[in-house]
């Protein structure tokens, strides 16, 4: 029995080196897409970053601002910061008038003020319809916590008020609020969301394109499609939808597969009256932020000369080198676990010391100084 519970506790180096590169992938999704050493001031309103927000700056009661990667790091360290993950057309606010008392040490000339930034509460600390924070050391319930792609608030699966699909990682999610504010995403959202129709695959209908793989009921859908390529004329594929008439219960959440926005109509006066042009942008997409920050990732560890040092070692030295790295990882947890324990921040100086007494142990391992229990 105790054989078999050993058994059981036992986790191959295998299976740490694929949670290490799974987790490393995941920051690197989110962050690698974003430059850690240079405040993103200069580029404008960035398309898609990742955000932070200060509580230690800007506290709940004073005006929410966002602060960019490179600022977390280099003028808030030590602060309390919200991690907001990643969002749209956003310009760092990082020491211009809404802070008081901080400059920013990377890019100190700043407007007073980026007019065109738009602020949620999720610069506070809270999230959903429920206005809590995440994680919520009051909920019991084990909940995911989804992104709108349209008001990019997040939002608990059981507050969504539909039912969450099982492929949630593949698709987008718009809350019921901005399907209500935007009420023509729900004469798509008949027609695409949660649909398997083969229009869905092969509807490519850019301005001048004719479409010649379409099932019968799918041309039937779409009259406009039955026409020559000289009698096409540009059309609002929203109007055409709009004439089919499908219906769907307009409450709850919608989920949309991919490649849903490129069925969206692309007609100017479309692009006008909904305000969401965005959603026109297929590189727009937390996922194609996510595939950016994972290939230039990719290109640094290959242009990384650890690792072509590393490939140049025989199997007993990779060993060692692993050995030690687990043996690091473990104190390193240990360590840090200490300060979550008793609710400390971790400074760059607790940093530094570890690595330090890590260097001291090192010295005496190999000056000889091994003691038996």
């Amino acid at each position: 029995e105790q054989r078999r519970m050993c058994e059981e506790q036992t986790v191959s180096l295998v299976d740490v080196l694929e949670e290490d590169e799974e987790l490393e992938e995941e920051a690197s999704a989110v962050l690698a897409g974003s430059d850690s050493d240079h405040c993103s001031y200069p580029q404008g309103y960035v398309k898609r970053q990742a955000l932070y927000a200060c509580n230690t700056c800007t506290p709940k009661g004073s005006e929410a601002a966002g602060i960019c990667l490179a600022c977390s790091y280099k003028c808030h360290e030590g602060h309390d910061l919200f991690e907001l993950y990643t969002k749209r057309n956003f310009r760092c606010d990082c020491g211009n008038g809404k802070f008081s008392e901080l400059q920013c040490k990377l890019h100190p000339d700043k407007d007073e003020v980026n007019s065109l930034n738009k602020y949620s509460q999720n610069f506070f600390g809270v999230y959903c319809t429920c206005g809590r924070p995440y994680p919520d050391p009051e909920d019991q319930v084990e909940d995911e916590m989804i992104q709108c792609v349209v008001c990019e608030d997040w939002l608990h699966g059981r507050h969504l008020g539909c039912v969450v699909p099982d492929c949630v990682e593949l698709q987008e999610m718009i809350c019921e609020s901005c399907m209500k504010t935007h009420s023509f995403l729900w004469t798509y959202a008949s027609h695409l969301a949660g649909k398997a129709s083969c229009y869905l695959t092969v509807l490519t209908w850019h301005k001048h394109t004719v479409i010649h793989m379409l099932c019968t009921s799918c041309v039937s859908m779409f009259p406009s499609c039955k026409r020559s390529r000289e009698e096409v004329e540009p059309r609002c594929r929203l109007k055409e939808l709009q004439v089919i008439g499908q219906k769907r219960v307009q409450s709850g959440a919608v989920f949309w597969p991919s490649p849903w926005r490129s069925k969206l109509c692309s007609c100017r006066m479309c692009q006008v009256l909904s305000g969401l042009s965005f959603l026109l942008d297929e590189s727009d997409t937390v996922l194609a932020y996510e595939n950016k920050g994972k290939n230039s990732e990719q290109r640094r560890q290959e242009d990384d000369p650890l690792m072509s040092a590393l490939d140049n070692l025989n199997h007993v030295q990779q060993l060692e080198i692993i050995h030690g790295y687990n043996d690091m990882k473990t104190e390193l947890k240990d360590f840090l676990q200490r300060f979550a324990a008793e609710g400390k921040v971790v400074t760059s100086d607790d940093i530094r010391q570890f690595f330090e007494q890590q260097s001291r142990k090192r010295r005496r391992v190999d000056a000889g100084e091994f003691y038996c229990t």
